[in-house]
């Protein structure tokens, strides 16, 4: 997978299931270390998810 894609396809995959699992956080961690920086577009799609989450809509799922 592209780097300039990696983060917004784990963030539209968590949108589409409404779940923040901890396979996708720990993917989305990963790219984020991995690249040492976040691309305007990038942030754009982390400030996306944390707003759904803020509203309800997406559910932080714990580990098992």
């Amino acid at each position: 997978m592209k780097a300039t894609v990696a983060i917004r396809h784990l963030v539209e995959k968590a949108l589409y299931i409404k779940r923040l699992t901890p396979d996708l956080e720990n993917e989305i961690n990963n790219e984020l270390t991995r690249l040492g920086y976040i691309s305007d577009v990038d942030y754009e799609a982390l400030e996306l998810l944390m707003e759904e989450m803020d509203r309800g809509r997406i559910q932080l799922v714990a580990s098992p």
